[in-house]
């Protein structure tokens, strides 16, 4: 019980308390339960459940019974499943950007260089600016979440100002814009729209799939959740995305066409899936020290390729598009 209140302090010191109040008051006038029931409860599943405050709310603890409540893997049960399957000793290669690009190079097609490359030598600069896409993005090695990233006009720089604003914004390498599949360009051409797949390797040493999700960006640059974007499952025989795109933000419904576009989102069929599969497998097979890993691949007109992989890979997109706790997927792996 004492490391699941010490859990509940940080889960208290983390706490976004603006969007608490947010998701509060959707709960309340939902339920009709009055503020200190509430907060009973969330206090008694984040002890009992090991879940953060927020996702008290994001599960939708508050409408669950105590059996669907029990499926859902937390912020304390994942990271202590992730410590686990990814010990700290080994994650540098997900953690560090750079390192990634470099000891994955076979599954990714796009130009990159670090600012201490830029400074070496302006010529890999002036490459990179000529990509073809005429973007460039900007981006901090061990940067989370999307945060920091600038995708800028290539013809907004020269050598000097690229890296010059680099510098300014804290980043540390510059990458290609990645051009998306027409499909999804089609589908929401604000943001590179990416696959996350979720990889565990299992005790034969093969590869298992725990699941496939579609990010979709919402006139954002970056696919992430937590910025206001949507993920849908995707089913991982077919490629066919076979639900609604769904928010972190409880108070926002979930999409069954995408808002701006209009094009439908169940059904959408992930293009390249074949490959992108059989490519995920031989990626989760290159470093085994990492078990668990959660990809996210780009899908081009020419095939799949990596972005990056995370250690850390997020319950809430992994569970919140189909509605259902997923610990028991993992559970079997401990």
């Amino acid at each position: 019980m004492l490391k699941r209140i010490l859990y509940l302090g940080y889960y208290l010191k983390e706490l976004d308390r603006k969007k608490f109040k947010l998701f509060l008051v959707k709960v309340k006038q939902e339920t009709g339960k009055s503020t200190p029931v509430i907060f009973t409860d969330i206090i008694s599943s984040s002890l009992k459940y090991n879940i953060s405050i927020l996702e008290y709310f994001q599960f939708h603890f508050y409408k669950l019974t105590k059996e669907e409540r029990e499926k859902y893997a937390g912020t304390g049960y994942m990271y202590e499943y992730q410590l686990k399957m990814n010990p700290k000793t080994y994650r540098s290669v997900l953690e560090n950007k750079l390192e990634f690009l470099h000891i994955y190079k076979n599954f990714i097609h796009h130009s990159y260089a670090s600012l201490t490359d830029l400074e070496k030598d302006p010529s890999v600069a002036e490459k990179i600016l000529k990509n073809k896409s005429g973007k460039v993005v900007l981006k901090n090695s061990f940067g989370q979440c999307g945060n920091g990233i600038e995708v800028v006009n290539s013809s907004e720089l020269n050598i000097g100002l690229l890296v010059g604003r680099l510098k300014k914004n804290g980043n540390d390498f510059v990458e290609e814009f990645v051009v998306q599949h027409t499909a999804l360009m089609q589908l929401s051409p604000s943001g590179l729209n990416t696959v996350r797949i979720v990889t565990q390797v299992n005790e034969h040493g093969g590869v298992d799939l725990l699941a496939a999700r579609l990010r979709i960006t919402i006139n954002s640059a970056v696919d992430n959740l937590a910025a206001g974007n949507i993920a849908a499952p995707i089913n991982l025989t077919t490629g066919v995305v076979e639900g609604p795109g769904v928010y972190s933000d409880i108070t926002k419904p979930d999409e069954f066409l995408h808002p701006v576009t209009k094009i439908p989102i169940v059904g959408f069929e992930v293009p390249h899936w074949k490959e992108t599969i059989a490519m995920i497998r031989q990626a989760a097979l290159t470093n085994t020290n990492n078990r668990s890993i959660g990809w996210d691949v780009a899908i081009t007109d020419n095939g799949p390729e990596l972005i990056e992989g995370n250690h850390d890979w997020c319950k809430l997109l992994w569970q919140l598009p189909v509605h259902q706790g997923l610990k028991a997927d993992v559970e079997k792996y401990t």
